[in-house]
């Protein structure tokens, strides 16, 4: 990873607010979650802008020309439209108009699968450099009254521009799915089912618009022992794969999903206490696939992670699936989010 860019939206949210139309309580939310506030889009930011400004930085802060990037990855899972598909117009949007370009829809694992598939479209000789982007604006879709994920879920993007290099900088990625448990992250209705329902209550009227009716659920604890269970295996079989051992790990990166269930981890794997872990989730939420180059963002912007420095990263959600690597950080950015 040779530079990274992140965009953070303007809005804060905090606890308090989000318990304005939410059953609960501040301390409640952080306690089971560690979420204090979170990022929800306003104004004219879309998941278009965000993810263009993301990649902007991301370019910006890598010391290469941006016409040598050959391919763009939008990791993501709450563009708009499937047709047509959000990365081509991102690219466009960066200048970068003609190149490959594709979305990667793998939820909160989603930046780990595109990393992946970054490094081996370069080791391919598919293409020289490729832009990651993973972004999100999981609050589009959300259902601000549902204690499953109205307070866990924020908006936000990050990037990283991926390229060679003399020694190897991104491991072989570990990843999987978990396809009989798949239900436990999904939205309330597929497509037809909203085109049938918006029917329905439109009838004669054309000017009654159905609002709200499509929304994300999660049956949290099915997730949390999912994760448990699957992800410290996981994570012993990305070091297996770097051919790193663990206490060469310098820092944590794991998806920002939940405060415990990061610590628990940690905590299984053996990882040193005095290794440095993200926590960007107590001011970021969860950002689904934008939520892995975010972490990374903030603990290089604030002096907790160094570039250069050996890093484990695992995504993990819907599917249920779950991606990992360890990794050669990047620089410091010039130009942050903050």
């Amino acid at each position: 990873m040779l530079g990274i860019g992140a965009y953070r939206p303007q809005r804060v949210v905090s606890n308090a607010e989000v318990c304005e139309l939410l059953d609960s309580t501040p301390e409640w939310i952080f306690e089971r979650t560690g979420i204090n506030n979170r990022r929800w889009i306003s104004g004219d930011e879309t998941i278009r802008s965000i993810a263009a400004a993301a990649g902007e930085r991301a370019l910006k802060n890598t010391p290469i020309d941006p016409t040598l990037i050959g391919a763009v990855i939008l990791c993501t899972s709450s563009w708009l439209k499937l047709t047509p598909h959000g990365a081509p117009s991102v690219a466009s949007d960066l200048g970068l108009n003609g190149v490959a370009a594709f979305d990667l829809t793998s939820g909160c694992g989603g930046f780990g699968y595109g990393l992946g598939v970054a490094a081996d479209l370069i080791r391919a000789g598919s293409a020289d450099y490729v832009l990651v982007i993973g972004a999100e604006t999981m609050t589009v879709g959300l259902d601000k009254s549902d204690r499953g994920t109205a307070m866990i879920f924020g908006d936000g993007a990050g990037a990283v521009v991926v390229g060679p290099a003399e020694e190897n900088g991104i491991s072989p990625t570990v990843w999987g799915s978990d396809g009989e448990n798949a239900e436990a992250i999904a939205q309330n209705l597929d497509f037809q089912a909203f085109q049938t329902r918006a029917q329905e209550l439109q009838g004669t009227d054309p000017a009654v618009e159905p609002v709200g009716q499509m929304s994300l659920r999660m049956e949290g604890p099915k997730v949390f022992r999912w994760a448990a269970v699957t992800l410290p295996r996981a994570l012993s079989a990305a070091l297996d794969a770097s051919g790193v051992a663990k206490e060469d790990i310098e820092v944590f990166i794991p998806h920002q999903a939940n405060a415990r269930i990061n610590e628990l981890m940690k905590k299984n794997l053996g990882l040193a206490d005095n290794i440095p872990m993200a926590n960007d989730i107590e001011n970021t939420g969860n950002t689904s696939a934008a939520s892995i180059p975010l972490a990374m963002e903030e603990m290089l912007v604030t002096g907790k992670a160094k570039g250069g420095q050996l890093a484990l990263l695992l995504g993990f959600g819907a599917g249920l699936s779950y991606a990992g690597q360890v990794v050669v950080l990047p620089p410091a950015p010039s130009e942050t989010s903050f």
